[in-house]
């Protein structure tokens, strides 16, 4: 049921160190979910989840550290500290592992028990911040932990981060360009950091102004979809290019949880509830279509979520 479209040159990819596996990841066509779509309309899903930290978040994670490194703000001397919802604290203690940096991560308390085990097992440190709070009351912790010892800490702070889009710009965004040679004509995204839908939205228009970009988000602040934020009611993300979307797309909570089973039902696609969301959003697009090219991004695989129970 399945199309593979992965990197022309390479094919298989091969490194020396772990990071060297993050990016060219494939691209999936969707069919058994898109059956009533017209021919001419495809459906196309990049597998974030290949990258070696299970994340599109290995991608910025890995840039933020490089630019810290290149910079001399990152030192063995300092400990890398964010905040994080959860694949971007995987992303860092994974790579901080990997160059032998020491990190500390805030995480809501209630983000599952697999995220909060798998950067653990990194050896990385994990500082609850209060779960009714969210997002933005891991935000508001990590910032006063730096704020009380900033000499002791290197704070990349993705959401504030140009190198979180700028890694999509320079490789997501291209990889999409190379693997449909071209022909994308839609891209359906949700909105979390906001860096993967800004740095390959820029792309994309830098490289086809027609073509559309719909920005994937909660149907309001009471709708939770892991991985995305509400943004009329949230901390809004400093690398957020608001003009950038052509169109909005609110999803329902419920919507998301029906797609995320249908995707590993029907497809064979066992992923993350935005990724539910962002496909639900994709197809709803392609209905509108008489022929076009959608490309979806599939942030992340289900098995970090397996503890909330919702499968059972």
């Amino acid at each position: 049921m399945l199309e593979w479209m992965v990197d022309a040159p390479t094919g298989a990819r091969h490194g020396s160190s772990i990071i060297d596996q993050i990016g060219n990841t494939p691209l999936l066509r969707l069919r058994a979910v898109t059956a009533d779509l017209p021919p001419g309309v495809e459906v196309w899903a990049k597998a974030e989840w290949f990258n070696p930290g299970g994340s599109v978040k290995d991608r910025p994670a890995l840039r933020m550290v490089q630019e810290a490194e290149a910079s001399g703000q990152l030192t063995r001397d300092r400990v890398l500290i964010d905040s994080t919802s959860g694949n971007t604290g995987v992303a860092y203690a994974m790579i901080g592992a990997a160059l032998g940096y020491r990190v500390k991560l805030v995480m809501p308390a209630n983000v599952s028990a697999e995220r909060k085990a798998i950067v653990r097992a990194y050896g990385a440190e994990l500082v609850e911040s209060d779960p009714l709070e969210g997002s933005d009351g891991a935000i508001r912790l990590v910032r006063k932990l730096v704020a009380d010892d900033p000499d002791h800490y290197f704070y990349p702070d993705q959401y504030s981060n140009d190198a979180n889009w700028r890694a999509h710009y320079d490789t997501t965004g291209g990889e999409i360009i190379e693997q449909t040679e071209g022909r994308v004509t839609h891209f359906v995204a949700g909105l979390g950091t906001t860096g993967t839908f800004t740095g390959v939205g820029r792309r994309l228009k830098d490289f086809n102004p027609a073509i559309e970009l719909v920005a994937v988000g909660p149907a309001d602040e009471l709708e939770v979809i892991e991985g995305l934020k509400h943004l009329e009611t949230a901390i809004v993300p400093a690398i957020y290019d608001a003009g950038l979307a052509d169109r909005p797309f609110p999803v329902t909570a419920n919507a998301a949880w029906q797609m995320t089973r249908r995707l590993a039902r029907e497809e064979g696609l066992f992923v993350g509830f935005s990724s539910g969301a962002a496909v639900h959003a994709a197809i709803e697009v392609a209905k509108e279509l008489d022929e076009g090219v959608v490309v979806t991004l599939l942030p992340d695989g289900g098995v970090k979520y397996l503890s909330l129970g919702l499968w059972k």
